[in-house]
């Protein structure tokens, strides 16, 4: 996983994946790039065993994963996002239904953001340049393939043409074959080149909808105006590599990326958290709840997964504490309860923080006790 400046969204997400490996021949690496905090630190004192790659300047996503992908010795790799949680049969539950794909490429699950709601970045189709303009214009209509591929629903499974790159699972010999991520971009637009490279191939890269993955998207996508210009600028460099030049549609995506680029900077994504009315603990931890009572100034109740049901549509927060429920049942629970006016927060094991995103397009939060 590529690290930059994400220290407790990092720490969660190797707990999640050293319970979801446990039973498996696995090993985690964790390429930083330069990361200003003390992400490095924290790997080497509570991580030991995780093989710790500290570049002295960020290179990108791509070259930081390719470095990454050069030391693996397994037969898969995963490209996993800090910022995400996986559940205790994640890695299981895809090599066992890898064994079953045809022609597989690569694999990515229905990745949900921190309210528990789907993602529909999770499955796309090739981005050409009417794809992407119908996109950036939020144009519904015409014949032309939407950017989402919503001819497979959010629970199912099927070959899409593009995979994010918040996880990734893929055949070492397979990522190698086509030189795995590309370099010339430094930042967005990498997995849409593997997942079309790939695809070229004539291998399948497929959507496995049964099995979801939180991803607190905010954490390594900061949207602002400065995020438009970088997507959309992959966009072009993915139009050069793979597309015959068309001046026509050069110019309408041009203009739509300046527009869009406008717009999106009159925009705020670091909102304010919802106020909550009542904090209730999932957990028989006595400790940690006077210690969240005095770090958030606020009555913290007990409560148990069967009991969060009842706690909807009262702007109330949802705090599981990971010593007492599993990762598993933590996603379970959020996408039961997504629609319910819940916000949510987990606390590590082992940990003195909590924290979640209130939204899929801004930052999370974090509190220490």
């Amino acid at each position: 996983m590529l690290n930059y400046n994400v220290r407790y969204f990092l720490e969660l997400c190797i707990l999640s994946v050293q319970e979801a490996t446990k039973n498996l021949d696995a090993e985690i690496i964790v390429i930083d790039n330069n990361s200003p905090d003390n992400s490095c630190e924290i790997i080497k004192e509570r991580f030991p065993d995780i093989i710790l790659l500290e570049n002295k300047e960020n290179v990108g996503f791509a070259k930081a994963n390719n470095q990454g992908a050069a030391l693996a010795k397994g037969e898969y790799l995963c490209i996993l996002n800090p910022d995400t949680v996986v559940a205790e049969d994640t890695f299981s539950n895809i090599l066992s239904m890898s064994e079953k794909l045809f022609h597989m490429g690569m694999v990515g699950p229905r990745l949900l953001d921190g309210n528990g709601s789907f993602l529909p970045e999770s499955k796309r189709n090739v981005p050409s340049p009417l794809t992407s303009f119908k996109h950036l214009f939020g144009i519904k209509f015409g014949k032309v393939k939407n950017y989402y591929a919503n001819h497979i629903s959010e629970t199912d499974i099927g070959d899409v043409d593009i995979l994010v790159g918040a996880f990734i699972f893929v055949k070492k010999s397979v990522y190698e074959s086509v030189y795995g991520f590309d370099e010339d971009y430094f930042m967005y637009g990498e997995d849409i080149d593997l997942s079309y490279k790939i695809r070229r191939k004539g291998l399948e890269n497929y959507y496995l909808g049964s099995i979801p993955v939180i991803h607190y998207k905010g954490e390594s996508t900061d949207r602002n105006a400065e995020y438009i210009r970088h997507f959309y600028g992959a966009m072009r460099l993915f139009y050069r590599k793979h597309f015959k030049s068309n001046w026509l549609l050069d110019t309408m995506v041009s203009v739509g990326i300046r527009l869009t680029s406008i717009v999106e900077s009159f925009k705020n994504y670091h909102r304010e958290n919802k106020i909550t009315e009542g904090y209730y603990l999932v957990s028989e931890n006595n400790e940690i709840r006077v210690r969240l009572i005095n770090a958030l100034q606020k009555e913290v109740q007990f409560t148990s997964l069967e009991s969060a049901r009842d706690l909807g549509y009262s702007n109330n927060e949802l705090i599981f504490d990971n010593d007492f429920v599993s990762f598993g049942e933590i996603i379970e629970e959020m996408q039961q309860l997504k629609n319910l006016n819940i916000t949510f927060k987990i606390i590590p094991k082992g940990c003195d923080f909590m924290l979640g995103s209130d939204f899929s397009d801004g930052k999370g939060e974090v509190i220490t006790f």
